[in-house]
C-alpha cells in the first residue's frame, strides 16, 4: 500500500476509526499528506467489505498502470546500461508479481511479457510484487521473439535461463544493455525464444530438487549474473 501512495497511483486512502497508531500507519499517513492524497476515516466494516484478504484497518484505491505494446517498447528510453527482463509464458499471477519484484529490485528498466499465455496485470499480481508493478513499465507484446529481436537491434545481449546452458558460475559476463529471459515452470523457455537468445545460462542445482520456480530462478540469475556484468 505504501508503494501505491509513493507511486502516485493511489487515489484515496481509507483508514478504520480506532486503528492503533503504529509506526507503519504514521509513516503511511505522512506519505499520504506529502502526496496530497485524501484520507477518509471510516468504520472497519467498510474496509472489511472492500478487502480481499486480512487487513490492518487500511485500504487504498489504486489505479494500475497502463501497459506498453510493441510500439511503446520501441519508444521506451533505454540507456546503454539498461537491464530488461523477459517472461516467457509465466501464467500464474503470484509468479508474475514475484518476478516483477525481483526485476524492479535489480533495477530493470522494463518487463516484457507475452500478450497470450501470460498472467494479466491484476490486483493479485500487484500484491505479489509488493508494489513493484506500480513502478516497473510492463510491455505486453503479441510476438515475444520479435520483441527480443527488437531489443537485440538496440544493442541488448539476451541471456536465457535454461538447464542446458552454461553453469552460472562458469558463464562469461557480458556488458550492458542486457536482457534476461525466464521461461514458465515445467516447460521452461519455448523453442523459438531459446533459439533467439544470445547465450543460455544454467543455475546449478546441488540438492535433490531439479529446479527452482520461475521467480526464484530469475532472482538468482539477476543477482548472480546480470548485476555482475
Amino acid at each position: 500500500m505504501m508503494e501505491g501512495v509513493r507511486s502516485g497511483r493511489a487515489r484515496r486512502l481509507l483508514v478504520a476509526r480506532g486503528s492503533r497508531r503504529t509506526q507503519g500507519l504514521s509513516d503511511l499517513l505522512g506519505e499520504a499528506e506529502r502526496a496530497g492524497l485524501p484520507v477518509t476515516w471510516v468504520g472497519r466494516a467498510s474496509i472489511d467489505a472492500l478487502s480481499l484478504r486480512e487487513h490492518q484497518g487500511v485500504a487504498a484505491f489504486v489505479s494500475t498502470p497502463a501497459e506498453l505494446d510493441e510500439r511503446g517498447l520501441g519508444r521506451l528510453d533505454l540507456g546503454s546500461d539498461a537491464l530488461a527482463v523477459v517472461l516467457d509464458g509465466i501464467t500464474d499471477p503470484q509468479n508474475f508479481g514475484a518476478c516483477a519484484r525481483s526485476a524492479e529490485a535489480a533495477g530493470a528498466a522494463v518487463l516484457v511479457v507475452r500478450r497470450r499465455r501470460a498472467a494479466p496485470l491484476t490486483v493479485a499480481a500487484v500484491r505479489a510484487s509488493a508494489g513493484a508493478l506500480l513502478h516497473l513499465p510492463v510491455a505486453r507484446v503479441t510476438n515475444l521473439e520479435r520483441a527480443i529481436r527488437q531489443l537485440q537491434e538496440r544493442g541488448f545481449t539476451v541471456v536465457g535461463l535454461d538447464p542446458k546452458g552454461t553453469p552460472l558460475a562458469d558463464a562469461a559476463l557480458v556488458g550492458r544493455p542486457l536482457a534476461m529471459v525466464v521461461g514458465s515452470e515445467g516447460v521452461g523457455l519455448s523453442r523459438l525464444v531459446r533459439e533467439r537468445c544470445d547465450f543460455l545460462v544454467a543455475i546449478p542445482m546441488r540438492g535433490r530438487m531439479e529446479s527452482l520456480n520461475a521467480s526464484a530462478a530469475l532472482a538468482v540469475g539477476l543477482f548472480g549474473y546480470a548485476l555482475g556484468s
